[in-house]
């Protein structure tokens, strides 16, 4: 799907909503469109259809690999074959890209939205198990079947048996198979993973920071609560009275210390 057709980004300044009910049904509604772009059953199609281009261009250039190996008047059929499976790969490898940036655009929405409120009623079904589920067990499916087919033809082959171009040919068209589930996998997985801190409940994701707010530090052990004045300045004793206290340096207690009282000064 093109990009245009993503939902925009949050807005940063001015709420176009009339109040909070209506930001929280609209950032519903566009968290769920986000997740079924993510992984959605269209999305795991297009992944599965560039991985056949890439298939169907790796099948030209193995034949032209076979054609090669015969020799003889075949080398010209084989270099067709090799221009046409390099005209169907670069293309293959240029949807690849594209929906890499795709993806990569849908995961800064979805983390623009998930991050722009919370709703404990509609938060949880943004998570999509069920999806990273499906999208989990198909894409195994596909690593197995590429593993098969890689180590399969690889084991299998023996001198005097099947040759070098076909083995070639079956080995990477099990890696391009293994490399897609590899790739469905990991998106299931990271999407999953990431919605469940995405969407937790706004105790659990702050429960260390918000402590911190709004208020002083709690007293440790053996940590005196300041005396007087909003300054926590000790209590003033009486003119020039030192108040006792711990000493800093022993731990003992200081006595009070009473200063000379001061005379007036002599009459000339």
């Amino acid at each position: 799907m093109r990009r245009r057709d993503l939902p925009p980004p949050p807005p940063a300044l001015i709420s176009p909503w009339p109040d909070a009910t209506a930001a929280r049904a609209e950032r519903g509604r566009i968290l769920g469109e986000l997740v079924r772009h993510s992984l959605g059953l269209w999305t795991l199609l297009a992944l599965w259809t560039v991985a056949g281009v890439c298939a169907l261009g790796w099948s030209f250039v193995g034949m032209a690999l076979m054609s090669f190996e015969r020799g003889g008047g075949e080398n010209l059929l084989g270099l067709l074959f090799l221009v046409l499976g390099t005209g169907v790969l670069v293309p293959g490898g240029l949807l690849l890209a594209a929906g890499a940036r795709r993806d990569r655009r849908v995961r800064l929405l979805l983390g623009a939205w998930a991050a722009s409120g919370h709703d404990p009623v509609t938060d949880p079904g943004h998570r999509a198990a069920g999806r990273s589920l499906g999208w989990l067990l198909a894409s195994f499916g596909v690593c197995a079947l590429g593993l098969w087919v890689t180590f399969g033809v690889a084991m299998g082959a023996a001198p005097g048996g099947a040759g070098s171009g076909r083995v070639a040919y079956c080995m990477g068209l099990g890696l391009i198979l293994w490399i897609t589930g590899l790739l469905g996998v990991a998106k299931a997985a990271v999407h999953y993973r990431w919605a469940v801190r995405a969407f937790a409940r706004p105790g659990a994701r702050s429960a260390g920071a918000a402590a911190g707010f709004g208020g002083a530090a709690p007293a440790g052990p053996g940590t005196a609560p300041a005396a007087g004045g909003p300054s926590g300045t000790a209590p003033a004793g009486p003119t020039g009275t030192a108040p006792a206290g711990p000493d800093p340096v022993t731990g003992g207690t200081v006595p009070e210390r009473r200063s000379a009282p001061s005379e007036p000064p002599p009459r000339g």
